[in-house]
């Protein structure tokens, strides 16, 4: 009988971890097959570690590792994926806005010959509207400068067999973007759409802050065209120079040097050193992630465990 590891990464969530549980044991019981649900308790500081273990007692199949701290979403996946002993895997959210109705349609695909089978939304209601302006931007800028294709609206939610899972653990890079890894890796992937939902139960933790992070984690790991886009504007900077330097020339020569253009001087100051520190900027984004890179530190620790 094949055996179906649910990956679950939690932060705080001691209001959505009962809901979750009561749904997705609805949904399990529909598919035949053996089922462990690994809670992956990202460093909670409330009462969501204490719930999952109670649940535990009662049910066997609930399993959990829990962080010394919060290492973030990323850890927790790779954590849930290394530990899983299902032959097939599946990660989603805890807060439901990944249906698990889903998963019997999904083990179908996946049965069928599918590797993996993944979802997206196909909307965004009920996100605030310049959230959701800036995530649709975000997936058009990052494949016009990836040579990977990123899905729009493409959710975490998602159920591998083992071959897919295995190509995602070899990559053991320390600054991680699923979705992108997701896409790198290749294999046979079947794509469900669905409406967005809302939460359960309890707050999002990504603020609009740490999304923006997160998505120049997503740019700089899989795209390399900033530090183009760097070297072409210094180029660009270089030839109007030129050109400039010419222009400055010929007026000398044919109607003199009288002193002025100290505004427009200025600004043309500013305006390059302004490239020159976005520049520096870009170069130091990836040399940070190069740095962190190289340190080899864990991706996670553990503080406790039980599978």
């Amino acid at each position: 009988m094949d055996k179906i590891s649910i990956v679950v990464p939690v932060y705080n969530e001691e209001e959505a971890v009962p809901i979750f549980y009561k749904e997705i044991e609805k949904v399990i019981k529909k598919i035949d097959a053996e089922f462990e649900i690994l809670f992956i308790d990202d460093g909670s500081y409330d009462k969501t570690l204490n719930i999952i273990k109670e649940l535990r007692k009662k049910d066997k199949s609930v399993k959990f590792i829990s962080f010394s701290r919060n290492f973030g979403k990323e850890a927790g996946i790779y954590a849930g994926l290394l530990n899983a002993s299902g032959n097939y895997i599946c990660t989603m959210d805890v807060d439901l806005q990944d249906p698990p109705e889903l998963l019997p349609e999904m083990y179908k695909y996946v049965k069928s010959g599918f590797d993996s089978v993944a979802t997206r939304r196909v909307n965004r209601k009920g996100e605030p509207p310049i959230r959701s302006f800036f995530a649709r931007r975000f997936y058009k800028l990052i494949n016009k400068m990836s040579k990977l294709e990123m899905v729009d609206g493409a959710r975490d939610y998602r159920l591998m067999d083992k071959k897919f899972v295995n190509a995602i653990l070899s990559m053991k890079e320390y600054n991680r973007y699923s979705k992108g890894i997701y896409s790198f890796v290749g294999f046979k992937t079947k794509w469900l759409e669905f409406e967005n939902r809302k939460r359960s139960a309890g707050e999002t933790k990504w603020s609009f802050g740490k999304l923006v992070r997160y998505g120049i984690q997503g740019i700089t790991s899989f795209s390399t065209a900033l530090l183009s886009i760097a070297s072409y504007s210094g180029v660009i900077l270089c030839i109007i120079a030129f050109i400039w330097v010419i222009f400055i020339i010929i007026k000398t020569l044919l109607f003199g040097d009288p002193v002025k253009g100290y505004p427009s001087l200025a600004c043309i100051l500013l305006f390059v050193s302004g490239i020159q520190l976005l520049c520096l900027g870009i170069i130091g984004e990836y040399l940070s992630k190069t740095y962190l890179e190289v340190k080899r530190r864990p991706i996670y620790i553990e503080n406790e465990k039980e599978l």
